[in-house]
């Protein structure tokens, strides 16, 4: 094994996951490279040793950084190959193996794939969306405890009146808060104590995208990671204790952190600044180029039409145009019966909903020769999640 590998395997053992969160336990995990699988603390191995691990052939299960259910147990598996220091691999593993321990918990609070896929660019919401993420930022940073809740009431003034703008895609937010910003923050946790950056600093650099409004316009998805953390962060602050009775609750990280603050603030008449406009502009055509970048590429460009339904996909790196969806990372898709998985990007063109397309946009490189495309057989075993996080 690498030398990052056996340097995990050994903190996995000898440390305590509850430091992150309390009650933390690892299910199993994946550490993999374009040839082999590190596979540890999977069911399938029956001997008792401290290190009990299982050496696989690379396939077509492991792709990015994610959960999958492999052989039908919880599995966090992380690609060797995207991190270049010990503290981001190990942190990022930290945050799959958490989002594991979601699983064994029983967490229901997930949101409907299809609201961040079809979320709306209103400029209202924009509007009010990039001023609520600066103050939330603002009172993550705030040592003043007066001035940290004036931040804190404002920025729920501005989520709230969101909540007539957009409606459910509002819900999509909350709950893209509530499952991915716990899991963030272990991740924050795991990286500061492996890594020689002050504690400050690499706060300051989770928080970043809050204050980045063309990222967060954008990435409707990825941002709720950020605004995520930093209320559990003032969870942290605010009610200590809240993490006992976490898996309990059906309300979202917003409702928990609203429930602890009376004051009300109202909000004027909101103004609409030349820079929201730019940002929206900017995240439509970022859209577009997206598209029109696919369809320029050299090689040869294969279409297939007909009924296909979509088996699993990334809902992280999908991208939306009218009724195109970009596919960014991967795509499984069933044609007759029979499981392909594209591991490359690819566009849909939807018929009705996100799993029914009629039309798939391939390109296929003609100088490299390689499968693009591989069948995945009816009786294997182990299946990728329909929707990784």
């Amino acid at each position: 094994m690498t030398k990052h590998v056996d340097e995990i395997v050994k903190d996995l053992v000898n440390g305590d996951l509850q430091k992150y969160w309390s009650g933390f336990e690892s299910v199993a995990y994946a550490l993999y490279d374009k040839k082999n699988v590190y596979l540890f603390n999977h069911p399938r191995m029956t001997n008792n040793k401290p290190i009990n691990y299982q050496v696989l052939k690379w396939n077509e299960q492991f792709n990015g950084c994610t959960l999958i259910l492999y052989d039908d147990y919880p599995t966090a598996i992380v690609d060797l190959e995207l991190y270049d220091d010990y503290a981001s691999l190990y942190s990022i593993l930290i945050h799959e193996l958490f989002h594991g321990f979601q699983c064994i918990k029983g967490e229901k609070r997930f949101a409907d794939e299809m609201m961040g896929i079809t979320y709306p660019l209103l400029k209202e919401n924009v509007e009010l969306r990039n001023q609520e993420r600066e103050h939330l930022f603002s009172a993550m940073l705030e040592k003043n405890v007066s001035k940290k809740k004036q931040h804190l009431t404002i920025f729920m003034a501005l989520r709230d009146k969101r909540a007539a703008i957009i409606n459910e895609h509002l819900l999509y937010e909350n709950f893209i808060e509530t499952i991915e910003g716990p899991a963030l923050y272990v991740e924050l946790k795991a990286f500061s104590e492996k890594s020689p950056i002050s504690y400050k600093s690499v706060l300051k650099t989770y928080g970043q995208p809050l204050l980045d409004k063309y990222f967060s316009t954008t990435n409707i998805r990825r941002s709720c990671y950020s605004s995520g953390l930093v209320m559990c962060l003032l969870l942290d602050e605010f009610s200590p204790g809240w993490k006992g009775n976490f898996w309990n609750k059906e309300e979202s990280l917003y409702d928990l952190l609203k429930q602890l603050f009376d004051d009300r603030v109202k909000i004027n008449a909101l103004e609409i600044t030349p820079e929201t406009k730019e940002v929206i502009n900017f995240a439509k055509q970022n859209r577009k180029n997206e598209f029109e970048n696919f369809e320029q590429q050299k090689g040869i460009h294969l279409i297939i039409e007909g009924e296909m339904i979509v088996k699993s996909f990334d809902p992280m790196n999908i991208v939306s145009f009218e009724e195109r969806l970009l596919h960014k990372n991967f795509i499984k898709v069933s044609i007759n019966n029979e499981d392909y998985l594209v591991r490359q990007p690819a566009i849909a063109l939807c018929k009705s909903g996100l799993h029914n397309i009629k039309k798939l946009h391939i390109r296929v490189n003609f100088i490299n020769l390689r499968p693009f495309v591989s069948r995945v057989p009816r009786h294997k075993k182990g299946s990728t999640s329909p929707n990784p996080v």
